[in-house]
């Protein structure tokens, strides 16, 4: 059994910025995450994207915020245990003990549970389920891997849309296609992509694929059209994603709906769980990432205390030393 002093359940913005302060703190940190990569939804669903409410940042890109929380923290090294999912919580000293999915168990001094709408999965494309080749993602972490291929987007979100806009200059070609006639996407980015060499297509589906080892193309079936075939060696399936909380239903926690109650301390029920950022909940949340930053120091310095009684609140500013 390995023993750490935070375990954070979640590598989110909200979960990376707890391992910075916990390291800042002078506790040892392990950061576990179902997700491959750190930064959570924002990695998965839209790491191009501009992200305009972080203080002190007019703008910036989903992906430079991650590498920019996980650099911050760098120096304290947190132990990043990802790909591994938090599935059983136990306190049989009074302490927390975490088991990892694998059977590896963490004996913590306190667990903050950071992870944003839970588990979450892809809605999965319909006609992808009988195709047995590659080529069909649900996100696209690294959008230079595209570069030069004939892209097909499925859906009308936000996500769809960021996808098109941002591949649009990588791809030889991008081909949106929607079921509907309306988008739930932002305004203002459907605006950007409809400007954009980009073909959509609406009151569509996609009926068929076609290829072998991996997709060569695609039947698009559009309301009252014949069945058209579109060249694609890639299609983005940005159908949006189902969420829930996973085995942290099973912990014992108090919960609303899917998200768990805390207290101004981000404490739970639980002794020595703390939780912060997007699934939490208590009077007045805001859903925020700048929100979750704010709960994540608050969380880090009341698990701190908890941790050892004589350590102090509030552990002074991080520039009064320099």
């Amino acid at each position: 059994m390995r023993e750490v002093d935070v375990a954070v359940i979640g590598a989110g913005p909200t979960g990376l910025f707890a391992a910075y302060y916990a390291g800042f703190r002078g506790l040892s940190v392990a950061v576990v995450d179902a997700l491959p990569e750190p930064g959570g939804q924002v990695t998965a669903l839209y790491p191009e994207k501009l992200i305009l409410d972080v203080a002190g940042f007019p703008a910036i890109k989903g992906r430079d915020l991650v590498a920019n929380l996980v650099a911050q923290a760098a120096p304290f090294r947190p132990d990043y245990l990802l790909g591994v999912r938090a599935e059983k919580l136990s306190h049989p000293d009074g302490r927390p003990v975490l088991g990892l999915a694998g059977g590896e168990q963490l004996r913590c001094g306190a667990v903050i549970v950071t992870g944003g709408l839970g588990s979450f999965t892809p809605r999965p494309l319909p006609v992808a389920e009988s195709f047995v080749g590659s080529g069909i993602v649900y996100f696209v972490p690294q959008p230079t891997e595209l570069a030069g291929r004939d892209v097909l987007i499925v859906g009308g979100g936000d996500s769809a849309f960021d996808w098109a806009v941002t591949l649009q200059p990588l791809a030889r070609s991008v081909t949106l296609v929607h079921r509907r006639e309306k988008f739930r996407a932002h305004a203002a980015t459907v605006a950007r992509a409809l400007g954009l060499p980009i073909r959509v297509i609406v009151n569509a589906e996609v009926t068929r694929l076609f290829g072998e080892e991996r997709v060569t193309g695609a039947e698009i079936t559009a309301r009252g059209a014949a069945p058209e075939e579109l060249p694609v060696d890639t299609v983005v399936a940005a159908l949006g994603f189902t969420a829930d909380l996973g085995p942290l239903a099973e912990w014992g926690l108090r919960l609303d709906r899917r998200h768990i109650v805390v207290d101004s301390a981000m404490a739970t029920n639980l002794p020595r769980v703390f939780a912060a950022g997007d699934i939490t909940e208590y009077p007045g949340k805001v859903r925020l990432i700048a929100t979750g930053f704010g709960e994540a120091a608050t969380a880090v310095n009341n698990a701190a205390v908890a941790i050892d009684p004589a350590a102090h609140l509030f552990p002074g500013h991080s520039s009064d030393g320099t």
